[in-house]
């Protein structure tokens, strides 16, 4: 299988299955265990690993920047609710800041590259300057940048932390083959339920909460989604440098 995705909402994780089964996204295998309970071992074999998966954009979002699904890369939304200004501020003190159990994971495993992205407010609570700490004792280069939905031409702000972390392993000659593959891979996807004009996309994702389980589901997912052409540009960046 080309890659890992971990997500621990039932109802996301049916939609990653979905999305798999039509091709919109990377070949692979949901897990919908916490990531507390995933363990090196569990990942062996697997050339992506998507964490806190959502309904797939990162894997979508790379494609979209001509990452091929059997490049190497981990990605991850850590949960926001610590952080975000919407939610109680506890930052780190908050069980949902689950940075720590990702980062253990990497430690063990040192994937090449690893993409994330947070809420903007994370940074005043000290959430960047643990990440790139982590990342750079084991010897990762980091970079992180914040970028808004309105970049890309969305109608609202939604400003994003990203960062990417390289293991200074020796890549750069590989990078130049992916390059000439990226304009070639990116003709041939398959739509996603984003390419698609800001408008159509707020119609599609509509759904009146009327108290149903599904209907809040329906609202959460891409609500809670990053937006793909952002990461794109972000991927690309990398790509470039």
């Amino acid at each position: 299988m080309a890659a890992y995705y971990n997500e621990i909402d039932s109802f996301a994780a049916k939609w990653l299955r979905n999305l798999i089964a039509a091709g919109h996204i990377a070949p692979g295998d949901v897990d919908e265990r916490s990531i507390k309970d995933v363990a090196p071992e569990d990942l062996r074999g697997y050339a992506q690993c998507h964490f806190f998966a959502g309904i797939g954009v990162w894997s979508h979002a790379l494609r979209l920047a001509g990452w091929p699904d059997d490049r190497s890369v981990w990605t991850g939304s850590c949960p926001c609710q610590p952080f975000s200004v919407a939610g109680a501020g506890a930052g780190v003190a908050d069980e949902r800041h689950l940075w720590p159990a990702w980062f253990d994971l990497i430690r063990e495993c040192r994937p090449s590259v690893v993409f994330g992205e947070q809420v903007e407010a994370a940074i005043k609570h000290g959430w960047l300057d643990l990440v790139q700490t982590d990342l750079e004792r084991e010897n990762y280069a980091c970079g992180a940048v914040c970028i808004p939905a309105a970049s890309v031409g969305a109608p609202h702000c939604r400003q994003r932390l990203w960062f990417v972390a390289d293991a200074l392993w020796d890549e750069r000659a590989r990078k130049e083959s992916y390059r000439r593959e990226a304009g070639r891979m990116g003709r041939e996807q398959q739509p996603f339920p984003w390419d698609t004009p800001w408008a159509c996309a707020l119609r599609e994702f509509r759904v009146v909460d009327d108290g149903t389980t599904y209907g809040v589901a329906a609202v959460d997912a891409p609500r809670n989604a990053i937006v793909p052409q952002v990461a794109q540009a972000f991927i690309g960046a990398y790509l470039e440098s």
